[in-house]
């Protein structure tokens, strides 16, 4: 299992000394900021896990750190620590965008623990955000298809079809199903479908040395990593 990557921007030397020393001792590794406006530069700059950020911190503060992330489209979990432990100061650092909040003083088996639950959490969603098979990788948030790292010009409906094969594939989807999936009870007249096939074959394999999009003559489509039948 791949290392913890830790961001903690913590502006008092002492919290940030004991955090740092304690994951460190549990193989993680740590980057730190002691401002804000590092802070937000780092996370920015670099892929972490999470981020422990403290609320009252100099040059940017952490709600205003928070809001910024998150308005720059960053989902990295963020562990908020504060020593205003009230309910207006919880409920401001939700609404910031912060994923969970501990007052100080604080344990640190809890923070890790939260640190943890955080992290775990945030791998579930980002694999459900991206759908894969061969070399072909689908970013459900960014609403983008890569294959072999090259980014493919999709219609919305070619998107649309090659969502469905990858969250089938390797097995058939059938021709019915695309059909319906794409235009419910009403699909369009004459054999649209095959069209947009033609279309997403262009971008998909035509680049590449191995086709992946396999037609099943009389039944449908599907990907598949060895040749087959093509139209």
């Amino acid at each position: 299992m791949n290392p913890l990557k830790l961001l903690i921007i913590e502006d008092n030397a002492d919290v940030a000394g004991i955090l740092g020393d304690y994951f460190e001792a549990k193989g993680a590794e740590l980057d730190f900021a002691d401002n804000g406006e590092l802070g937000l530069s780092l996370a920015q700059a670099f892929d972490f896990d999470a981020i422990v950020l403290d609320l009252m911190l100099p040059r940017m503060d952490g709600l205003s750190l928070c809001r910024t992330l998150r308005s720059l489209g960053c989902s990295t979990p963020i562990l908020m620590l504060t020593a205003l432990d009230n309910k207006e100061d919880l409920l401001t650092g939700f609404e910031s965008g912060a994923d969970d909040y501990l007052g100080k003083p604080f344990d640190l088996d809890v923070v890790n623990a939260r640190v943890h639950a955080l992290v775990n959490r945030h791998r579930g969603k980002v694999a459900q955000q991206n759908l894969q098979f061969a070399d072909i990788e689908l970013n459900i948030a960014k609403h983008e298809v890569r294959r072999s790292g090259k980014l493919l010009v999709l219609t919305p409906t070619t998107y649309k079809i090659l969502s469905l094969l990858l969250q089938q594939a390797p097995n058939i989807v059938k021709k019915e199903q695309l059909e319906s999936e794409l235009w419910g009870d009403n699909p369009p007249n004459g054999d649209i479908l095959r069209s947009h096939i033609y279309q997403l074959r262009n971008q998909l394999d035509k680049p590449f040395n191995m086709p992946l999009l396999v037609t099943i003559p009389k039944v449908g489509f599907k990907l598949c990593q060895q040749t087959g039948l093509n139209e």
